[in-house]
């Protein structure tokens, strides 16, 4: 019986044995996989070695010369003879710049780290790196590679500053018998049995703790660097590795070691015929994991123009603008853009007002020359900023900077006083890729057919000429909206009819039947709860708005009329879901950098603040869904014999941290311009919102292009850009003209930019989206605006329908308020935004606020 008892006791307590060997194996394995990967590689700085010869790479169309001593290069372009320098010539005597921003001024490259409170310091090539010689250039055909540590710390040599007797030895035996005597003589022997009169033991042994075990060799101190290069050399041949010195010199207690961290980034560039192309790999950037590279901005200063010269900077605002060299506006602020606009896989408590460029592209106009930057891959990390002289220093530039890692701040108020931050924990392997293409002109103009060629030189026929012999016209109708209705005394969102599926048939062929051509109709709210969409895993028509034949017909009386219809769909957000609708967010979501859900709020417009409620809350969803949704939407639409219209692809862009499958910002970029390359290969027309760079050329129509901008006063003109570079290759609308904030100037900038012309429709009154969170559509009544828009097609089609087939080959602003657009065929518009008849050159009336077309 006490056997049993006692079996019973011994098997009751094997379980949780067992459950505490697994915890403590877990646990085990958990430390040492944690220290492993706690284990950094010390970052070695790099050593230059090379002369004072200047370094020489070229082709038949450019020549570059570095100084070595500073990596500072010109770039000659052959044809002109025109010099573009790095850097500004006489930034040292600056007379405005402090010491800092002087230093800053001579350097090719800037970078930033940051801490976990988010502190942030900045490092220059020119202090941190080439005035310590802690860089390495190398060349290879028609590229120069510049390796730099940055850091606050003197050249080291990696040559053993203290050695036991026993290891010199050891590595004596790897040398040959010339090395040996060499080396031998700059080391000083001691022996704490046997030291020399003049040698104080304990301070010896308080510097040299090894000293007490063992007779050590000790790096004498006045050893000139030739000779610790050449020293550094013959160790190096023995196999001594940089690993070796940090132990050796961790027993050197005779100097202060630093904590200051220090960095490693490699610049590469090549020479592409007129190009010069310039590279940062990310992989090679090198930095602890305490103190993470947040900022990199290569060639800060390149093409700076003084306070002396004439010239502009361009900078991608809208379509374009430029920014007068010493325009005197000092006391306004910096220009600043984010290329593609904010992640918006990066939270913020804020926004009070959001920076976008849709495409990537800034340049420098000196007399009769100028050039362009073409941010290749990166581009997504990129910021665009520019500023005038007079303000940190004499000089006008623009330049790219480039986020690294990325972070998220940590709510911490209970718990402590600062910020914590938390940090991307590892870099993809990419490229951060810019492209300079010179040109013998000074002419914005120019710039664009420039940026226009390397295009169409990437994208082929998807960016080739088209045959449209009218204006086109991009119909928006408005299905459904949702609308809170009580049921049973609960307050329950529905969808609200504003145009059915017969409705829209309807005023498409009343369109058509008015003389209206070349129609893109979008299909708003037309599935899945209406405009405020719910997921899109599949498309579920409203019944309230008909039936699948009634969709089916509206397309068919599209192509009677020789328009098309596009189904518009949202499929990168999750708006208003839940499981019924197959979203589940913890899985669905995409993550922040936190690993908490991707979850997103409007903000308000008075506190700027988000509005943290349900009725507001919306999710970013995880990289790889939102790419099978969007493919799936695409063969919904083809299905239905119809274009796809997105609402967000090839407007947002965004990452995801989820940490099993890390997407950056780069890699969506791609996946987005894979999708929509394959859509465009199957046939289905594409239509697309704002139309960032890499979406635009698989596209048959972008509406809401940002024509103009957000006219900060530090710019000094607006023009047409990057309409000159797709002009008639790809059709594009600005804001809808009924349900803008200025319908007069939304006609005056298409005029002015060739843009097609873009409405909103709906069937209701305006009453019906009273009590509604949609009365941006009280003006879209069509019965109310169909003779107003009938009128602006038809004199618009009739003087400039005959343009869209052709490139823009000519601008200029005549004078604040009137501007000139030149087609190919030799057509002029002439557009007045005065409030007063303007007169031309020729001495033709533009009346006020109106545009003028002479053929």
């Amino acid at each position: 019986m006490k056997n049993e008892k006692i079996r019973q006791v011994i098997k009751s307590l094997i379980g949780p044995v067992i459950i505490c060997v697994l915890i403590l194996v877990a646990v085990l394995f958990i430390i040492n996989h944690k220290n492993a990967s706690d284990t950094e590689e010390a970052i070695a700085p790099y050593s230059y070695d090379g002369g004072e010869d200047t370094v020489v790479i070229e082709n038949d169309k450019l020549k570059l010369e570095m100084d070595p001593l500073t990596t500072q290069f010109s770039v000659t372009v052959k044809e002109t003879g025109k010099v573009w320098k790095s850097n500004p010539d006489n930034a040292a005597n600056d007379a405005i710049a402090l010491p800092e921003e002087k230093a800053n001024l001579q350097s090719p490259l800037i970078m930033s780290y940051s801490v976990v409170t988010g502190l942030e310091t900045t490092y220059n090539t020119y202090a941190y790196s080439t005035a310590n010689q802690i860089y390495n250039i190398t060349t290879e055909g028609d590229s120069i590679r510049v390796d730099y540590s940055l850091g606050d710390v003197i050249k080291e040599y990696v040559i053993p500053p203290v050695i036991t007797k026993d290891e010199l030895d050891s590595w004596f035996e790897k040398m040959d018998k010339d090395s040996v005597n060499f080396v031998q003589q700059y080391y000083k022997k001691y022996d704490i049995n046997k030291l020399g009169k003049k040698d104080n033991k304990d301070e010896l042994l308080a510097s040299y703790p090894i000293l007490a075990d063992n007779v050590i060799y000790v790096l004498r101190d006045k050893t000139k660097e030739n000779v610790r290069k050449k020293m550094e050399t013959a160790f190096a041949d023995a196999g001594y590795t940089y690993d070796n010195y940090l132990a050796d010199k961790a027993q050197d207690l005779s100097v202060s070691s630093s904590d200051k961290p220090i960095f490693n980034v490699s610049v590469v560039y090549k020479l592409d015929g007129n190009d010069l192309v310039v590279e940062i790999p990310m992989q090679d950037l090198k930095y602890k994991k305490d103190s993470p590279i947040y900022t990199i901005t290569p060639l800060p200063y390149f093409g700076a123009g003084d306070s002396e010269q004439d010239g502009y900077m361009f900078v991608p605002e809208g379509g374009g603008a430029t920014i007068n060299f010493n325009n005197g506006k000092v006391s306004q602020s910096s220009y600043y853009t984010n290329v593609y606009g904010w992640d918006m896989c990066l939270s913020r408590d804020a926004v009070v007002h959001n920076t976008r460029a849709y495409y990537g592209v800034f340049g420098v106009s000196e007399g009769n020359d100028s050039f362009i930057c073409v941010l290749e891959d990166g581009s997504p990390y990129a910021s665009i900023q520019a500023d005038i002289s007079g303000k940190n220093n004499s000089y006008n530039y623009v330049n790219a900077v480039y986020s690294i890692c990325q972070r998220e701040k940590y709510d911490v108020g209970d718990i402590a006083n600062s910020e914590v931050y938390e940090y991307v924990p590892s870099l993809p392997d990419e490229t951060l890729t810019r492209r300079y293409s010179f040109i013998n002109s000074g002419s914005y103009v120019d710039m664009a057919k420039e940026y226009g060629s390397y295009l169409q030189n990437k994208y082929g026929d998807s960016l080739a000429l088209n045959s449209d012999t009218s204006a086109p016209v991009a119909i928006e109708v408005v299905g459904a909206i949702d609308k809170v209705k009580q049921i049973l005394g609960i307050p329950v969102k529905r969808p609200l009819k504003l145009t059915s599926y017969k409705e829209a048939s309807d005023i498409v062929k009343d369109l058509s039947n008015n003389g209206v051509e070349n129609m893109s109709v979008k299909l708003t709210g037309w599935c899945n709860g209406g405009v405020d969409q719910r997921l899109l895993k599949s498309a579920k028509t409203i019944g309230a708005l008909g039936s699948k034949n009634d969709l089916k017909n509206l397309v068919k009386t599209g192509e009677e009329t020789g328009s098309k219809v596009y189904l518009d769909g949202i499929t990168q957000y999750a708006n208003d879901s839940n499981l019924l609708d197959g979203f589940f967010s913890y899985r669905d979501a995409a993550k922040f950098i936190s690993k908490d859900q991707a979850k997103l709020y409007e903000y308000s417009h008075v506190t700027y603040a988000q509005r943290e409620n349900s009725d507001h809350l919306y999710y970013l969803l995880h990289t790889k869904l939102a790419m099978n949704i969007a493919d799936k939407f695409a063969d919904t639409a083809a299905s239905y014999g119809a274009g796809v219209s997105y609402k967000d692809i090839g407007k947002d862009l965004s990452s995801d941290f989820y940490r099993k499958n890390i997407q950056s910002r780069q890699s969506v970029k791609s996946l987005q311009e894979e999708e929509l390359k394959k859509i465009q290969g199957e046939g289905t027309p594409i239509m697309i919102n704002m139309g960032n760079d890499y979406a635009v050329p698989f596209a048959s129509m972008v509406t809401d292009m940002d024509l103009r901008g957000s006219e900060y006063t530090i710019l000094d003109q607006c023009v047409p850009f990057y309409q000159i570079a797709v002009h008639g290759r790809v059709n594009y609308t600005g804001d809808s003209i009924n349900i803008g904030g200025n319908q007069a100037n939304e006609v005056l900038y298409s005029a002015e930019y060739g843009a097609g012309l873009h409405f909103t429709f709906m069937n209701e009154t305006s009453f019906a989206t009273q009590k509604t969170l949609y009365t941006e559509y009280y003006g879209a009544n069509y019965d109310s605006w169909k003779d107003k828009m009938i009128e602006i097609y038809t004199r618009y089609n009739k003087e400039l329908g005959h343009t869209f087939n052709q490139e823009m080959v000519d601008h200029e602003n005549i004078t604040e308020d009137l501007s000139r657009t030149e087609y190919a065929d030799g057509t002029n518009v002439y557009v007045n935004y005065g409030y007063s008849d303007a007169q031309t050159p020729d001495g033709k009336t533009v009346p006020a606020r109106d545009y003028l077309v002479v053929r």
